[in-house]
């Protein structure tokens, strides 16, 4: 009998930078970027990795992140839960000990990923584009370690993400982070709503952008 083929996953690049966004921003991190992704967002910034990579098989794919000698890694995209074998690696990183956050749409489930992962949802605003992909009931599934994140286009999206974030009460339970798109909004707009409405949420700028641009693997 054959023995089943090792689980292998098709990845865009591996590489070391700094977090640019979510509750380690700053920390070194290795960014395990998989290919692919369901939706098109008007503002991605990583197109890149709609097509291409290469498969690597899941030990392949610890061997580089150890070599990046890094605590933090950050599993992403496109869009990871696209492919299915992305679950056991991420259950194989937290076994090896790494501290573990994984970037996803908000689109596709997340109650499979393994509890030690800190999963930073994407809720996709009216103006990505991609309203109507989200899973919005998954977001009770959240917790504490969790990160719910909106990218605001305009003075509509913040309305939207902020009536969200209300109804919802996502503050609650997890931390909610508030990003300007760039080039759409003017950071100075959102801090001033952010404050007027005395919401109980995060405001982040990119760093990696502030630091790179859009240069990719930085």
């Amino acid at each position: 009998m054959t023995a089943p083929a090792a689980p292998r996953l098709k990845i865009t690049e591996i590489f070391r930078s700094l977090q640019g966004e979510g509750d380690t921003v700053g920390f070194p991190t290795v960014f395990v970027r998989l290919t692919g992704c369901p939706l098109r967002c008007q503002y991605c910034d990583t197109a890149y990795a709609f097509g291409g990579g290469q498969w690597m098989g899941l030990d392949d794919i610890l061997d580089s992140v150890r070599a990046q000698r890094t605590r933090h890694v950050c599993v992403t995209g496109g869009e990871p839960l696209a492919q299915a074998n992305c679950l056991p690696l991420l259950q194989r990183l937290c076994d090896a000990g790494f501290r573990v956050s994984l970037e996803t749409s908000g689109a596709l489930p997340v109650d499979q990923v393994d509890s030690r992962v800190s999963r930073v949802v994407d809720v996709k605003t009216p103006g990505s584009g991609e309203v109507h992909r989200n899973l919005l009931d998954q977001l009770a599934l959240l917790g504490a370690t969790d990160q719910v994140k909106f990218v605001i286009c305009s003075r509509a999206d913040y309305e939207w993400s902020r009536d969200l974030v209300r109804h919802r009460n996502l503050a609650e339970g997890t931390m909610v982070l508030f990003s300007p798109s760039h080039g759409q909004v003017a950071a100075r707009d959102l801090a001033e709503w952010i404050l007027a409405d005395g919401l109980p949420v995060r405001m982040q700028v990119q760093l990696h952008k502030i630091l790179w641009g859009d240069e990719p693997g930085r």
